[in-house]
């Protein structure tokens, strides 16, 4: 393979492979890309990250001090890039399912359900009622869980280390409820193009009926340990403030932009999966800082734990996966003492009974279904915000592109408004409240 440089991009070469042109971008050094500037002797900068436990991950701040002033952030992406949107175009389009799931993997749920109806709105079909309802079910138990981890690094990292137990404790309850509807704690891939991978196991409804129960009280623990305590307030109130003009001048959305006033949420203004039928209400604050993202999603659990209820009563009999068998995979599963797979009526016909059943089996699982050419661009309210899928295909069985607006990414561009010109401490405050996951920064 020989390498080649393209002179207008001294930081691109390229080099030609079997699969095409790939290319190597770098960047440059320290000192050409961070320290041009000159800076009186007061100035100190500092790395916060990619290691800190403050940064969610493997976020990199770069901070110019003044004191303990910030004066400058800059914030670095790139150290968890896992070219998931790329892999997606060497994978049919069921097993994209499985690459998306790992975005953002505190809400897995959510990637599959918004790349899936993509793919559902360029085939031209809808899943089937029972699978729009459990798929509201199975996502707004991972909202829940999301919020609780969110929950849970802000009570770490401000100092509030029984916030960081409970939330945590607490969201193992959820993750118990998805391990028996899906098979996994996280990186379900139970929502697939046309449906969902399997029915509701036995006893699942009871369990969620049982959940319902017992968080309503867990959500008011939380308030008593925390809301009404003085240092938890004097930590989070008037930290990372950003106004509503701020949120809609850079994209922010979910419950930043919620807790700067603006009762935006794509559940109710764009509505999917028939929530306009649901009955909840779009938690707000009008703090536009810390203290409101936390008094929001606090409100949004409750808000999850109402339609979950909603949905469990709507539950009626019928299929979850489409009918059109040259959609529907995996078909006809069942779940037996050796764990999921085909039914035994199912493996009969393919393997004793019809050559032709057997041979478009085989071809489905293999190849994948074609979808008509064409591009759409479908966004779901996720909890950290508007989660948008462009997806394109050029007729064949795999994308031809998958793109990915997600909200961690595009909320992060708040940093610099919400940290320069406040104390280094306020930092961790405002980066917890923007509750970033780098899995969907570095997809």
């Amino acid at each position: 393979m020989s390498t080649t440089y393209n002179p207008a991009d001294p930081y691109a070469g390229s080099r030609e492979t079997t699969e095409g042109r790939v290319y190597t971008v770098t960047g440059g050094d320290w000192d050409q890309t961070l320290g041009t500037e000159a800076y009186g002797e007061e100035r100190l900068v500092v790395n916060m990250g990619p290691q800190h436990p403050s940064t969610h991950g493997v976020l990199r701040l770069v901070l110019d001090l003044e004191g303990e002033t910030v004066t400058k952030a800059r914030v670095v992406i790139g150290y968890l890039h896992t070219g998931i949107e790329k892999n997606t175009e060497y994978r049919n389009w069921t097993q994209g399912t499985t690459f998306v799931t790992r975005m953002d993997y505190l809400s897995p749920l959510y990637n599959e359900a918004g790349y899936c109806m993509a793919v559902e709105k360029l085939l031209g079909v809808e899943a089937p009622q029972r699978a729009q309802t459990i798929r509201v079910l199975v996502m707004e138990l991972n909202r829940i869980a999301s919020h609780l981890v969110a929950l849970a690094t802000f009570g770490m990292e401000m100092g509030a280390l029984t916030g960081m137990t409970n939330g945590f404790r607490e969201r193992e309850l959820v993750l118990d409820l998805l391990e028996e509807i899906t098979g996994l704690r996280m990186n379900h891939a139970y929502i697939r193009p046309g449906g969902l991978a399997q029915d509701l196991p036995p006893g699942a409804v009871e369990h969620i009926r049982e959940f319902l129960q017992v968080m309503p009280d867990r959500v008011a623990d939380f308030h008593k340990l925390l809301t009404g305590q003085p240092i938890w307030q004097a930590r989070l109130k008037d930290a990372g403030y950003l106004d509503v003009t701020g949120c809609v001048a850079m994209g922010v959305t979910g419950p930043v932009l919620r807790a700067a006033g603006l009762p935006w949420d794509l559940r109710k203004v764009e509505p999917y999966l028939g929530y306009e039928t649901y009955d909840f209400e779009v938690p707000t604050a009008d703090t536009c800082d810390a203290w409101g993202r936390y008094l929001v999603r606090m409100a949004e659990v409750n808000e999850s734990l109402k339609i979950i209820e909603q949905a469990l009563d709507r539950l009626e009999p019928g299929p979850v996966m489409v009918e059109d068998k040259k959609i529907a995979w995996p078909a006809q599963l069942s779940l037996g003492p050796d764990g999921m797979g085909n039914s035994l009526e199912h493996v009969k016909h393919i393997m004793g009974q019809s050559m032709e059943a057997l041979i478009h089996h085989f071809k489905l699982v293999t190849e994948g279904f074609r979808v008509p050419a064409g591009q759409v661009y479908v966004p779901i309210e996720s909890p950290r915000g508007e989660l948008g899928y462009h997806v394109v295909s050029d007729g064949g069985t795999r994308p031809w592109r998958v793109h990915v607006r997600d909200p961690s990414f595009v909320n992060l561009q708040a940093t610099a408004a919400m940290s320069e010109g406040g104390m280094i401490a306020d930092v961790i405050a405002a980066i917890a409240s923007l509750d970033p996951v780098m899995g969907g920064c570095d997809r």
